[in-house]
């Protein structure tokens, strides 16, 4: 039997107190935050000076305001710097994938939410474009995905090299965020991305692996000009003569059912493939009562905020999609969703609102575009702080732990 020398016996000292660490600190206002929405549920109403939620078109205005005005008052994003232009920090600003350039030049330039301190920070942005992605590492017309893959492998393995907030979280409190119809399979590169992260998509698919409780479905908007200027508002439901409105390119699965059973058949179902010369397109959706959008490829439709834009009432065709900001927005107050099997019934779906009912629908649209609008600089509640405050709302589900 070995001996054991006296100087191997561990003393018994009494256990220093953990000292805080900026985590714990971070990790209490979250959990202070938690705590106010909560009261806030069945509470009175915040004041604000610019906007206060109310209404149907909220799932808890209460709860949603509540929300809003913590995530301003602590909400901090770290953008990492590495990777250069025009694959990172950098984006389109004129296309249908427009909200990927617009996001990022917002948060890169933004004073309030953005901190240079990681430590100071709630969530850590992936600052890629995969619009970008596409154009520039894919080679066309490959059908090989592997570059793309290789691109976002190497910068996770960079930021995970260099700082330990990767590697502490496994991804959990990183975010991406894409709008191009290849964004689901870009995150699939590296497996914590896809499973861990939340993954800000436009094509919001939940038979794609779309998690609504981690991830975060956002518009798509084409932006034509790099501006909404000339592109929002439109005549009151009583001056709107056609019943629903379609016109778009036939591609995916959905859209030619809806050609089939409604192209030149109804006057007041005004589909088509092409408009006719001398129709436009945004005159047609401000006389439309129901703007019809069918997903492409694709779940995601940018007919979508052209008609919240347009003051028509969105008509959802589609399988699987998860609207945008659907956890703060009830959709079904200001939007119809229709089932693709329930196509030949879309007169009747549409006709059996009544008239009363369309009214209010139509002015909750109105109500709602704010959260749609594009701006620069960006506004109280517009699109860039819908995006924040849903990827605020899936940092408060979790907790980070220091283990360092």
């Amino acid at each position: 039997m070995a001996l054991v020398n006296e100087s191997d016996i561990p003393l018994d000292r009494p256990k220093q107190p953990r000292k805080f660490s900026i985590l714990d600190r971070t990790e209490a206002g979250l959990l202070q935050a938690r705590a106010a929405i909560r009261e806030a549920r069945n509470g009175n109403q915040s004041q604000d000076i610019d906007y206060l939620p109310l209404g149907p078109m909220y799932h808890n205005a209460n709860a949603f305001h509540r929300s809003y005005l913590e995530m301003e008052k602590q909400f901090k994003v770290f953008v990492y710097e590495e990777g250069e232009p025009p694959v990172f920090h950098n984006g389109p600003c004129k296309s249908i994938y427009s909200m990927e350039g617009n996001f990022i030049h917002a948060i890169e330039m933004n004073e309030q939410f953005r901190t240079r301190d990681p430590e100071k920070a709630h969530v850590f942005f992936l600052p890629f474009s995969v619009a970008m992605l596409v154009q520039f590492v894919y080679v066309r017309d490959s059908h090989d995905f592997g570059p793309i893959k290789k691109t976002v492998t190497d910068y996770i393995n960079v930021i995970g090299g260099r700082y330990p907030y990767w590697n502490r979280s496994l991804g959990a409190d990183h975010f991406m965020l894409s709008c191009h119809d290849w964004g689901p399979e870009t995150s699939k590169s590296v497996p914590s991305l896809h499973k861990n992260s939340i993954r800000v998509l436009c094509n919001a698919n939940t038979s794609e692996g779309f998690r609504p409780s981690k991830d975060v479905s956002f518009p798509e908007i084409n932006l034509q000009t790099g501006s909404i200027h000339g592109f929002i508002g439109g005549p009151s439901a009583s001056r709107r003569s056609v019943l629903a409105f379609f016109a778009g390119g036939v591609h995916g699965p959905i859209r030619p059912v809806l050609l089939e059973h409604w192209e030149k058949k109804d006057e007041d179902i005004q589909v088509h493939k092409y408009l006719p010369k001398g129709v436009s397109y945004y005159d047609m959706l401000r006389k439309s009562k129901f703007c019809l959008c069918p997903s492409g490829y694709e779940v995601a439709s940018p007919r979508v905020v052209e008609a919240i834009y347009t003051g028509c009432v969105p008509v959802l065709i589609s399988d699987h999609y998860v609207p945008p900001f659907s956890d703060v927005l009830n959709w079904k107050s200001f939007s119809v969703e229709v089932q693709v099997k329930d196509i030949p019934r879309l007169k009747e779906i549409l006709l059996s609102i009544s008239p009363r009912q369309y009214i209010r629908m139509q002015r909750r649209v109105g109500q709602v575009r704010r959260h749609f609008e594009v701006h620069s600089p960006p506004k109280r509640f517009d699109v860039f702080h819908m995006i924040l405050h849903s990827v605020w709302l899936r940092r408060l589900n979790f907790r980070i732990h220091d283990d360092q």
